[in-house]
């Protein structure tokens, strides 16, 4: 009877709001705890629900939009088996000293070809470069300043004011349509490269050899190009442009980023180097880019299978674009095929290709780009575009981790190979030998030697 009474006030306080005393004290106490817990439970629940909510919102919002960058530096990739050797881990201040000292070590080959080839190359991603502001970029063998003015145009200049010598991608400003010299505040036209103003000259005169050299860019794709040439007067070859990027049709998901330790010539010889496909790029991607370890026992459960052709332009067709046929599939106990891509590159010059990607659910693009940041150090960007839906979202994700894996299976090879100018190669390298009179026409007459190069730089 006197639980029946309880439970009556009980259930008459939580109707009315007010306690009816039970003239039991600690009676009393538990029912007005449990009342209030039970007053604060929706609002709690609705705040609990709701931040979750927005938590998880803003995460699907981040990974259906944001794009993923993998970077990796000179240090990272290709010299574990050093490290490792000498218990040097990532935070180890002996680690740059102890790559340093086996890139001396190396023996880089005899009769190297010119480090930087004619042709379009990149010096910035478009998204790297704000309106109304200049960077240093050093590629090429040159120290180049790049700006863009208010209008959104690009321009890229020789870096080093003629006046006393600073390098106006370092303190410059961006005014109007010129760069003004941190230095003595002389200004440059980024149209021709002349000086257009000298604030405290007091007869307003302006000399006409005080001008710097303009260079021809482009910007295209999400990348800004410049036009390198040892010979002024040829002129830049017409740029492929994808137009689904352009006109917004696919968007951009992301890229990787490195820098490899070898000649530029190296990168692009991979695609027609056929051979290598299956020894380097067929086991499991899941084994990791360890080239040590990549042939696991658990992991040969799958690999990649790669029929690939490289051709070099016809009769009739631009001289500076080649081409490369692949079919990737991985196959599950060498008995289940899936995971077919139909690919078609353009090796695009010397230093840009596009790779053209046709998949089961759908096409993408990736865009490459190699420029020589020293006669023997390359830095290389791939650059990934589809169109815009929740597969994509996914998969291109997946897309860049496996590309980043593979590549830097490569990155362990160029880091420590030597370049041989006159490889031994058997029939079925053929492909390579094609390759290497095809890549030929980049390099000129007066094109700077590797020595000469190396010689600059050293000083």
């Amino acid at each position: 009877m006197e639980k029946f009474s309880s439970l009556m006030e009980y259930r008459l306080k939580t109707l009315t709001g007010w306690m009816v005393p039970s003239g039991n004290g600690t009676l009393d106490r538990l029912l007005n705890d449990a009342y209030d817990t039970l007053a604060l439970w929706p609002w709690t629940a609705v705040l609990w629900y709701g931040g979750l909510g927005l938590l998880l919102s803003y995460g699907l919002h981040l990974f259906y939009y944001q794009a993923m960058v993998w970077k990796r530096d000179l240090t990272d990739i290709g010299y574990n088996h050093i490290l490792d050797a000498a218990g040097i881990g990532k935070s180890n201040r002996k680690r740059v000293d102890t790559v340093n000292r086996a890139r001396r070590l190396r023996k880089i080959g005899d009769r190297l070809p010119p480090p930087y080839p004619n042709g379009w190359f990149s010096v910035l991603e478009s998204e790297d470069l704000a309106r109304g502001v200049a960077k240093a970029v050093d590629c090429l063998g040159q120290n180049l300043v790049v700006f863009r003015t208010e209008t959104g145009e690009v321009n890229i200049l020789d870096a080093y004011c003629p006046h006393l010598g600073a390098n106006l991608g370092v303190g410059g400003i961006v005014r109007g349509d010129c760069i003004e010299c941190p230095f003595h505040h002389w200004s440059f036209s980024g149209r021709d490269g002349q000086c257009t103003n000298i604030p405290y000259s007091k007869s307003g005169t302006v000399p006409k050899v005080a001008r710097l050299r303009k260079w021809r860019s482009l910007e295209v794709n999400g990348f800004i190009f410049v036009w390198h040439h040892v010979d002024p007067q040829v002129e830049p070859w017409t740029f492929n442009v994808v137009q689904e990027i352009e006109d917004g049709r696919w968007v951009y998901y992301g890229k990787n980023e490195f820098l490899v330790n070898c000649h530029i010539q190296d990168v692009p010889e991979n695609g027609a180097d056929v051979a290598h496909l299956a020894a380097v790029h067929g086991p499991n991607m899941m084994s990791g880019s360890d080239i040590r370890h990549s042939r696991p026992a658990w992991a040969d459960f799958g690999m990649h299978s790669w029929l690939a052709s490289w051709k070099a332009p016809e009769e009739g067709e631009p001289t500076h674009v080649a081409k490369m046929d692949l079919v990737h599939s991985f196959r599950i106990f060498n008995k289940f095929e899936v995971g077919k891509i139909d690919v078609r590159a353009y090796q695009i010059g010397p230093g840009y290709v596009q790779l053209m990607m046709d998949t089961s659910m759908g096409p993408f693009v990736v865009l490459q780009t190699v420029t020589p940041i020293e006669p023997l150090v390359q830095k290389v960007i791939h650059r990934f575009y589809a169109p815009r839906n929740v597969w994509n979202a996914i998969f291109q994700k997946f897309a860049i981790l496996a590309e980043s894996i593979m590549f830097e299976r490569d990155m362990m090879v160029w880091n420590h190979k030597q370049f041989i100018d006159n490889p031994l190669l058997i029939k079925e390298d053929r492909l390579i030998k094609g390759y290497r009179k095809w890549y030929s026409q980049f390099y000129s007459e007066n094109s700077m030697s590797f020595t000469m190069a190396k010689e600059k730089l050293d000083w």
